[in-house]
């Protein structure tokens, strides 16, 4: 069962909705892949259930939330696979819909880990991934639209902030990136937890993946495969909407301020 579509209407920051007649010309990317990263615990934001299905004040959960804003898009057709672990079977309830692949060592490995075995179960083309616990605009997709059709491997970024515990990034002279993580100093603003990686580049990214250390988030891959391999990775400044990954209760509720609590015309969820 999948649910039905739904229009959202983009925050851009210091700006206005885009127009209905804007949103009428979205043109569908064919044949999408998405990973959504929903293994990890959560243990920071304290809930019992997964992070990704903390409930937001428009009465949808975050992930759900991911989902409308994909389909919206990419179309409702959009493959989606999830990476599950901590209560795995929740997650499977409430998106029936979805494929998943499990990562049973999700207590003791990060991100890394499991978006290797996201990449591993995806067929032939580039992937869209993103962290399971990213509220963000429907518009950050629309603003990376052009560059998945044109399979080229990015990293969404927000230049408007550079919070010293968030992973940061830096550019080479020729603008793409060039180091991205936690510990990056001068940073030129924030990775959002929304990326894509290309079908050329997407072997050499499993591969970095498979080197990573079982603590190593998935940047360091990017990172070391830039730097052993030369893959070019592009900035997408989607610095004018709203992207929030929720880590703590304070993002939950920056997010919720962001994007209102407006919970007509959801679709309940499962479970």
């Amino acid at each position: 069962m999948r649910t039905g579509d739904h229009v959202l209407n983009p925050i851009r920051r210091g700006g206005s909705p885009l127009s209905a007649r804007a949103t009428s010309r979205r043109q569908h990317t064919p044949s999408v892949q998405v990973v959504i990263l929903a293994a990890g615990m959560g243990t920071r934001l304290g809930r019992k259930d997964p992070k990704p299905l903390t409930r937001l004040n428009d009465g949808r959960s975050i992930m759900q939330r991911q989902l409308d804003g994909l389909r919206s898009v990419l179309g409702a057709d959009v493959c989606v696979t999830a990476v599950v672990g901590y209560r795995s079977k929740r997650i499977m309830k409430a998106t029936p819909d979805l494929l998943f692949t499990y990562n049973p060592d999700f207590a003791v490995t990060n991100t890394s880990k499991s978006l290797l075995r996201g990449l591993r179960t995806t067929r032939e083309g580039g992937v869209l991934w993103l962290n399971g616990d990213v509220v963000f605009d429907p518009a950050v997709l629309e603003v990376a639209q052009p560059y998945i059709a044109a399979d080229q491997s990015f990293v969404c970024v927000d230049t408007s902030t550079v919070a010293e515990e968030e992973v940061k990034y830096t550019l080479d002279s020729d603008g793409c990136i060039r180091e991205l993580s936690k510990i990056v100093r001068g940073g030129l603003g924030e990775a959002v937890g929304i990326n894509y990686i290309s079908s050329a580049d997407k072997a050499t990214l499993i591969e970095h993946l498979e080197a990573c250390s079982h603590e190593d988030y998935f940047e360091r891959a990017i990172e070391t495969a830039i730097a052993e391999r030369g893959m070019r990775v592009l900035p997408v400044d989607i610095s004018q909407y709203a992207a929030v990954e929720v880590d703590f209760d304070g993002d939950l509720q920056r997010a919720n301020s962001m994007f209102g609590g407006d919970a007509r015309n959801v679709v309940p969820e499962v479970g």
